[in-house]
């Protein structure tokens, strides 16, 4: 009887973990309720017109279409931001992402999707995104999203260059 009692006590426990990892996970909770909707995707259009400048071991990274991420229409939650939608939903897309962060700014930078890297291209390279067809003055980790906004997100060849 003993046995059966630890072995109760073990799996319920092992459920509450479970549970709080997956709500902790799951910003759709009551703590951070539902707003709306965005529209998301991620494009390396200038990859695809310049693939002579891209090394033929990242060919195979590049989708012939342009398209990482298809447009989509996304859940946003109560202070989400574009990166958090972007993390999010690469995530469960199994796209992968990686991203630095700078202690002291609040500012978060995205250094890879897909594999691909910024400066692996060109000098000037990099990930960009606006909102709403417009480029904002802040960073991605910092644009706090509201419902009905377009975020699309683009591999750069050079920030210079207007999107």
């Amino acid at each position: 009887m003993k046995k059966y009692k630890i072995g109760v006590s073990v799996a319920v426990a092992l459920l509450v973990v479970v549970f709080v990892v997956v709500v902790s996970l799951n910003r759709g909770s009551a703590t951070y309720p539902s707003i709306g909707y965005v529209t998301m995707s991620v494009r390396v259009d200038a990859l695809v017109e310049n693939m002579h400048l891209v090394d033929t071991d990242m060919h195979e990274l590049i989708p012939s279409d342009g398209i990482i991420f298809p447009e989509s229409r996304v859940t946003i939650y109560e202070g989400d931001s574009v990166f958090d939608v972007l993390q999010r939903e690469l995530r469960d897309a199994r796209v992968h992402m990686s991203f630095s962060t700078l202690p002291g700014f609040d500012l978060v930078l995205v250094d890879a999707i897909n594999n691909i890297a910024p400066l692996a291209i060109a000098p000037m390279s990099g990930w960009q995104y606006r909102v709403n067809a417009e480029n904002p003055l802040v960073g991605a980790s910092q644009y706090i999203l509201s419902d009905g906004d377009v975020i699309e997100w683009r591999f750069t060849l050079d920030f210079d260059d207007e999107w």
